[in-house]
Parts: C-alpha cells; sequence; structure tokens
C-alpha cells in the first residue's frame, strides 16, 4: 500500500474528536474544584465594544476639559501643551481603564459584567495585579496598534507600509479564534483566561432536615469524628440525595463513631441529624479559634 493510502486509512480509522463544549476543570490551591465555562469570541468582542464606548464617552469630556483649559491659555505654547496632555490623558484612560475594574474583586470591566464575564488565573489561582497589568498592557498591540495602522492613510511606500502593518497586527485580533481557551496575547503572558462568571445561586440550608428527627443526639466524642472536609463532603452527599450513596455513607458513619442508636430510623434522617450536629461543633470550634481541616487533624 501507498504512503497516502496509509495516511488516508490512518485518518480514516482516528477517532473522532468530541466536539468542545467549552467547558474547563480548574483546581484551586485550596482544591477546590471548579467547572467554568470559557467566554465566547463573540461575547469578548461585544463586552469590549460596551467597554468603549463608555471609554470613549470619558474621552470626549476630557477633551472638552482640555479645549476649555487651553481657552484660558495665553502663552505661545498653549496648543502643544494641550496636545500633551491629551494624548498622555487618552493613554492614561485607556489602560487605567481596564486596571481599575479588573482588580476589583469582581475582576470584570462593566463591558465584561454586562455579558456574564470575568478575569481569572489560568492555575486556578489568585488573580494577581502583575497578571492584571500584564494582560493589558498588550492591549496596545492587540487593539490599538492595529486601529491606528486602520485608519492611517499614506500614498506610494507608505501605503504598503500601512497595508503590511494591518495585515501583521490584524494576527494580534484574530488570534483567539486559532486556540481552544480564546486566549488573547495578553492572557497567555499574564496567565490569565476570561470565563462566564457563576450564578449565584442560593440552596436551601440543610439544617432545615435535621428537625425530621428531633431528640437525636450525638456525645462530643461522635462529632469529632470528623472534620470541615468530611462535613462538606455529607452535605455533598445529602444535596444529591441518591440512596444507595446515602446508605453507604452513613453505614460508614455508623461504624465509625459507633452509633447505637433506633435502627428504624432512614439514612437521610440520620445523615441530616448528624450534618447538624457536626456543623454546629465545627462552628462552635472555630469560634475559641480551633479550625479542623480533616478527620485526620488532631488540633
Amino acid at each position: 500500500m501507498s504512503l497516502a493510502g496509509v495516511l488516508r486509512r490512518r485518518k480514516r480509522d482516528r477517532p473522532a474528536r468530541a466536539p468542545d463544549d467549552g467547558w474547563r476543570e480548574f483546581i484551586t490551591p485550596e482544591g477546590v474544584d471548579l467547572r467554568l465555562k470559557i467566554g465566547a469570541y463573540s461575547e469578548r468582542a461585544a463586552a469590549f465594544f460596551v467597554d468603549a464606548l463608555i471609554i470613549a464617552a470619558g474621552l470626549v469630556a476630557f477633551t472638552l476639559v482640555v479645549v476649555l483649559a487651553n481657552l484660558r491659555l495665553r502663552f505661545g505654547f498653549a496648543m502643544e501643551l494641550a496636545a500633551v496632555v491629551w494624548t498622555l490623558g487618552f493613554f492614561a484612560v485607556r489602560y487605567f481603564y481596564f486596571v481599575f475594574f479588573e482588580l476589583r474583586p469582581s475582576a470584570a470591566t462593566p463591558g465584561k459584567r454586562t455579558m456574564g464575564l470575568r478575569v481569572i488565573a489560568r492555575d486556578g489561582g489568585r488573580l494577581t495585579a502583575d497578571a492584571v497589568f500584564a494582560r493589558n498592557a498588550m492591549r496596545e498591540l492587540e487593539v490599538f496598534l492595529p486601529a491606528a495602522f486602520f485608519f492611517a492613510r499614506g500614498e506610494g511606500v507608505d501605503a504598503w507600509l500601512i497595508g503590511l502593518g494591518v495585515i501583521w497586527s490584524g494576527v494580534f485580533v484574530v488570534f483567539p479564534l486559532f486556540n481552544r481557551d480564546r486566549l488573547r496575547l495578553g492572557d497567555l503572558a499574564a496567565g490569565t483566561m476570561v470565563v462566564k462568571a457563576p450564578r449565584r445561586v442560593l440552596r436551601p440550608d440543610l439544617t432545615r432536615d435535621a428537625p425530621s428527627s428531633a431528640g437525636l443526639a450525638f456525645t462530643q466524642a461522635q462529632l469529632d469524628a470528623y472534620g470541615v472536609k468530611e462535613l462538606h463532603v455529607l452535605e455533598g452527599v445529602l444535596r444529591s440525595g441518591e440512596r444507595r450513596t446515602m446508605a453507604e455513607v452513613a453505614k460508614r458513619i455508623r461504624g465509625k463513631i459507633g452509633w447505637e442508636g433506633p435502627d428504624d430510623l432512614s439514612d437521610r434522617a440520620f445523615l441530616s441529624a448528624y450534618y447538624a450536629g457536626l456543623r454546629g461543633r465545627l462552628e462552635k470550634r472555630m469560634l475559641f479559634g480551633h479550625r479542623r481541616r480533616d478527620k485526620f487533624d488532631r488540633v
């Protein structure tokens, strides 16, 4: 068989790649498993358009201030001074606008908040000021340099140079289209990415289920068998509502704490009562500065 035939056969036998749904798994330094969705290119473009409108409004107001101040100056270099002030102000507004909002806890500009986006660190850690400054410094190459070439005018050699500049800098604009995480060059340099901001949904307090087993009490020794980590696991089991899982977990807890209570108590009622008791015990210990991370922590 020819080499071309072998390559075609390998390509045909290669399993089809599953379509990218945009969801990514993140593990924070605290060990929390997060699942977030990457912000789409269209959403990021729309967010930038909203931010650009806000910046433009700010520049119009700043320009009026500079013009009015210039009218009051009577020196020969007033126009040159006004031009320098306006140029510095234009840079400060377009740069520190993004830095200011992305350094806030929401890590999102008004445009990103409108589209439900925010900036995060790709390693799942805390978004640092260095990363925010780095990703926004690259925007000069990615957005404003192509815009400068696009609006430039020239003839002859200048026109060719402007055309080459548009092509070269245009690569920066479309770069997010050619990587699966929709990363800008600024995101690559800073170790960041833009994701859909998770919606906060307040779920019901699980301790509301505890009264269904009124009169059920646990000793301090039984409650000290587990820590915060196990409390979170138990909460997940109760919220899932899977009977087989609850039965297995209830069996393990009963064996761990030496439970000798009533046998006719349902697994869910037992777990709800133990969850309420364990949570209360851990919260009481934390009031005195004692945080027990898991069952192996003897603090």
